[in-house]
């Protein structure tokens, strides 16, 4: 048998003909940049997250970019970050000439240790940009509670987290302006690049639309600098087909995690996703943790069965930021985490009898 990592055709399948309706209606309108689609989207998605304002941008980098730049972040401001998290939540921070300030992680949760975040700030410090990893919020009381404490802004990356709640409230509603990604693989993924900030604040939303196209609210008068940074059109309407689905698909998700739970609780040899009662996790992965990762993944591979590492080295030891002078030992919990996670299958679609097949090598792995 074979089980892939991720496959986008059971959802695609389903939306397939309402999204080959809405391409012909765009291009029949010839509605290409910032079409209706682009703002019916915007105005589902803000209702979806809780917020008042969405608005649609080209990728989650630039997502963020943009939410940094809107939240006033610039040269020599420092940033603080998950230590363990995707290279862009740091490069977002660096496209704005800011510093990256990593905080490690839970042990348990991977997500950044806020009991830690205080003693990273310093006169120098603006914003906190939250991770909810692998669709697990974070602790958001105590990001915000840190927030009010020291006048800074909060970003939260929502990137792997769209439908996850904290305390009943949608992750990518509590911070002050957040972002996310569309990347198709994303629990919400386009068809190709995209992606969304998400704020309460007008003013924030304002000029968020300023900063994706150009600096301009009247073609060729620009109140600021800006970037070319529009959710295509098409883009748009593949998102609108796909958000009605996302809570179900969530739930599918979820039910597919509690069948890995069950299957590979007896193992001791194994670390299983955790979360608290007040939190929703969407599982856009399911990650184990294990000190046989690379042999256990080898052993999977040689029975057709596809396996994702998130992530092989953290952005402190990667050559990108060398500058900084992280060097191992840094940040112990994410490098031991970066050493142990392995990524098992999960998407919409995927049976139970695969992720039998999947549990029962796991299980024959480990004798």
């Amino acid at each position: 048998m074979k089980v892939p990592f991720v496959s986008l055709v059971p959802l695609n399948r389903e939306i397939k003909e309402k999204f080959l309706a809405a391409v012909e209606k765009i291009v029949d309108k010839g509605d290409f940049i910032l079409g209706s689609e682009v703002k019916n989207f915007e105005t589902a998605y803000a209702s979806y997250s809780g917020t008042r304002y969405c608005v649609g941008v080209n990728s989650g980098l630039d997502a963020l970019k943009i939410a940094l730049k809107a939240a006033g972040i610039k040269a020599g401001d420092e940033v603080i970050v998950p230590a363990n998290t995707f290279i862009a939540t740091w490069l977002a921070v660096s496209e704005t000439g800011a510093t990256p300030v990593p905080v490690d992680a839970e042990k348990i949760s991977g997500n950044i240790n806020v009991a830690l975040i205080d003693a990273a700030i310093t006169k120098n410090t603006k914003a906190i940009i939250p991770v909810h990893l692998y669709g697990l919020p974070c602790n958001m009381d105590e990001v915000m509670q840190l927030s009010a404490k020291y006048n800074l802004q909060v970003i939260e990356d929502n990137a792997q987290a769209q439908g996850a709640t904290y305390k009943g409230k949608p992750t990518g509603s509590i911070g002050h302006i957040n972002a996310t990604s569309f990347y198709p693989s994303k629990n919400l993924g386009a068809a190709g690049d995209g992606g969304a900030i998400t704020t309460n604040s007008a003013d924030l939303w304002k000029r968020t639309q300023l900063f994706r196209n150009y600096g301009s609210e009247e073609k060729y008068i620009h109140l600021s600098t800006g970037y070319n940074s529009r959710l295509d059109t098409l883009q748009a309407a593949f998102l609108n087909c796909k958000l009605s689905l996302l809570n179900h698909h969530n739930e599918y998700r979820i039910q597919s995690a509690h069948i890995y739970n069950e299957l590979l609780k007896p193992l001791s040899e194994l670390q299983l996703p955790q979360c608290n009662a007040d939190r929703k996790h969407i599982y856009h992965l399911y990650t184990i943790r294990t000190n046989h990762r690379d042999n256990l993944r080898e052993h999977l591979a040689a029975h057709g069965i596809e396996t994702g590492i998130h992530y092989p080295l953290p952005p402190h030891l990667q050559k990108a930021y060398a500058h900084l002078g992280w060097k191992k030992g840094a940040f112990p919990v994410t490098e031991e985490i970066s050493a142990t996670t392995l990524s098992l299958p999960m998407y919409y679609g995927l049976h139970q009898h695969e992720i039998e097949y999947v549990c029962k090598h796991i299980k024959s792995f480990f004798g």
